[in-house]
């Protein structure tokens, strides 16, 4: 794309310049996707809905793509129109730091969201991002959630990376649906599973390992997975349907205090964070012939955000530093 006095051209190479915009219609569609309706777009963008539908219509248009699907219940955004707006917001943020640069005035919000599973390195990375963020104002988001929660997250641009892990168990199903959403995945570690439990738990002091058989007589907590309940989302390497007590929950604050109050236990990698998770839960190796390889999942093709490349940084320098195959972590 070519700037010109605030007007932006689409260039081919073949076709040569196919389109004009300007910088004011790519604020107006971030905005429709953003609420999801053209009049709260319009209340919030203070301009009428027909002045605001008749430029996003002409946008689609010039651009011949569908950018969003009208019903009465309002405005959705097309696959088409996901791709657009991903380089919409590019845009949008690039044009922001050269004014407040050259004005010394916020004049976009920073926005950056992520969808995990419960990993405490996440969210001291996410922590990293916020602290580097020098604008008045700015709007994050930390979704830790279901398996298929952060790929739909990740596919639909709702966030811009997403952070789960492959196994032996769940590899070649999740390969699968990532190559399908046009999803890349970038290793970040490789740890054995380990047993999280109570500092005080029977089977802490096992440094050399735990058996699935030694668990038998303590209750299994795990993240539930909602409707998606396939074995390969399940954010555990050892799923409830191999044992014989099981408790499900959603966050991470219930299952450590479940964790300690029943002497239960879950298992994951050896991704234990001290700052966040306490002195009270320690990670023990687990006796299975498996792995776990966490990594990060993002849309293919698109370029990170000035906030995802802090984080994208942030977060391999934490995995860096750390073996994750050691329990005293």
């Amino acid at each position: 794309m070519i700037c010109n006095c605030h007007r932006l051209f689409l260039y081919d190479e073949n076709y040569g310049i196919i389109s004009a915009m300007t910088l004011q219609q790519l604020k107006y569609v971030d905005q429709v996707a953003a609420t999801g309706s053209i009049s709260e777009a319009a209340r919030k963008l203070f301009v009428s809905q027909p002045t605001l539908t008749e430029a996003v219509r002409t946008l689609e248009e010039e651009l011949r793509v569908a950018i969003f699907n009208r019903s009465a219940k309002g405005v959705s955004v097309t696959r088409e129109g996901e791709e657009f707006l991903a380089s919409v917001r590019q845009i949008l943020d690039d044009a922001a730091r050269i004014q407040e640069k050259y004005t010394g005035k916020t004049v976009r919000r920073p926005q950056f969201a992520v969808s995990c599973q419960h990993y405490a390195f996440a969210v001291e990375a996410f922590m990293e991002v916020v602290k580097a963020c020098d604008a008045e104002s700015y709007d994050f988001t930390l979704r830790e959630t279901v398996t298929s929660e952060i790929i739909d997250d990740v596919a639909r641009l709702r966030s811009e990376i997403g952070i789960l892990y492959l196994s032996r168990r769940n590899e070649r199903a999740l390969t699968k649906i990532l190559k399908k959403e046009e999803l890349s995945f970038e290793e970040l570690f490789v740890s054995r599973p380990h047993v999280f439990l109570g500092s005080l738990h029977p089977l802490a002091k096992k440094k050399d390992g735990i058996s699935p058989k030694e668990l038998d007589e303590y209750p299994f907590i795990s993240f539930e997975q909602g409707v998606e309940n396939a074995l390969y989302f399940a954010e555990e390497v050892m799923p409830a349907i191999d044992r014989k007590k099981n408790i499900r929950v959603r966050d991470r604050a219930t299952m450590t205090n479940l964790i300690l109050g029943l002497n239960g236990y879950t298992v994951a990698s050896g991704a234990l964070s001290r700052e966040l998770n306490g002195p009270d839960i320690v990670a023990v190796p687990l006796k299975v012939d498996d792995y776990i390889r966490v990594g990060l999942v993002t849309r293919s093709g698109i370029s990170l955000s000035a906030a995802g490349k802090v984080f994208f940084s942030a977060i391999r320098n934490r995995c860096v530093e750390r073996s994750y195959d050691d329990a005293s972590l």
